[in-house]
């Protein structure tokens, strides 16, 4: 934003903080904005899915913030239609930020610095395993590192991560509630995201293709400058209907027989929050028939990260 009138005597920022938010994370939010604007170096915008934007007006911030609203949509619907990579030409970095995280251990320029000096194109801070909802064991923070790249280790469900892996969750790969881009790469993501989908889940694995070069090495987890995530439910849903931290480490498969056993209501009641998630397992199909769609269709596509066939003796 610039004035009307007069100098241009603000410095120039460099970096944009975008966040999907809600009045009920008000307290929650107004600690992450706070985190950023004390290094004049971000721009901040909000994301109303709640269609309120009055009530935050007694921050001190909220006049230098952007804010949009629109009832029940997405930070990722808000994303397509605002975040238009021409429009954030001049921003070094894009943070797409969830409402409900907890930033007691982070440090922005901290942040920063590293993942600049590391060359990451795609990272996030670390999740505190031990008080966080944690999905995919690469997010967990490894508090003898600085950064890391890959885990090695099995998961649950017997895949196994070892020196060997070269692709997502155990390399290549940050979750959707925290990313961090950089410029480059917020072009090619932005392309991906299909302007009718929610995009719950399953754009995440498909990050590493917006990498700028390999995957292995351009996408990383930063520990030393970590996340709390409490995994708070937002669009249809409640604290009450939240998916239990014992999740940790599964595959979608059980962990979607988890969350359904969670979520029985009584028949004559609709659990929005188990339409919301089905909609989203549904809607990721659709992405996944469209991505084979496009491969078939563009003979000049090449997969850098096709796996050679494996022959069996």
């Amino acid at each position: 934003m610039r004035p009307l009138w007069g100098p241009r005597n603000r410095k120039s920022v460099r970096n944009l903080l975008a966040m999907a938010v809600g009045i009920k994370q008000k307290e929650n939010v107004n600690n992450i904005v706070k985190k950023f604007i004390a290094s004049k170096d971000f721009a901040v915008m909000l994301f109303h899915y709640d269609g309120i934007v009055d009530q935050w007006r007694d921050l001190d911030w909220c006049d230098q913030a952007i804010h949009v609203s629109a009832v029940n949509q997405t930070k990722w619907w808000f994303a397509k239609r605002f975040l238009h990579p021409d429009i954030l030409f001049d921003y070094s970095y894009i943070f797409l930020w969830d409402e409900d995280l907890g930033v007691e251990h982070f440090d922005v320029q901290k942040y920063l610095s590293i993942v600049k000096e590391e060359g990451l194109e795609i990272s996030q801070p670390a999740l505190d395993p031990d008080v966080s909802e944690v999905h995919h064991d690469l997010t967990a923070r490894d508090s003898k590192s600085i950064v890391h790249r890959k885990i090695h280790k099995t998961l649950r469900g017997g895949r196994k991560c070892d020196e060997n892996s070269t692709g997502p969750p155990c390399t290549g790969f940050v979750e959707m509630m925290a990313p961090v881009f950089s410029k480059d790469s917020w072009r090619c993501v932005w392309h991906m995201i299909q302007n009718d989908l929610v995009h719950a889940w399953g754009l995440d694995f498909q990050l590493g293709y917006c990498s700028q070069g390999d995957r292995t090495k351009n996408i990383g987890i930063v520990d030393s400058e970590y996340l709390l995530h409490y995994g708070i439910p937002t669009l249809g849903g409640s604290p009450a209907n939240k998916t239990s931290a014992t999740t940790h480490g599964q595959d979608d498969e059980n962990a979607t027989v988890l969350n359904e056993k969670m979520e029985k209501t009584p028949s004559n009641q609709v659990d929005a929050r188990s339409e919301v998630r089905k909609q989203s397992y549904v809607e990721l199909e659709m992405f996944k028939s469209r991505w084979k769609k496009a491969v078939a269709e563009d003979s000049c596509w090449t997969d850098p990260f096709q796996q050679p066939p494996i022959h069996k003796n």
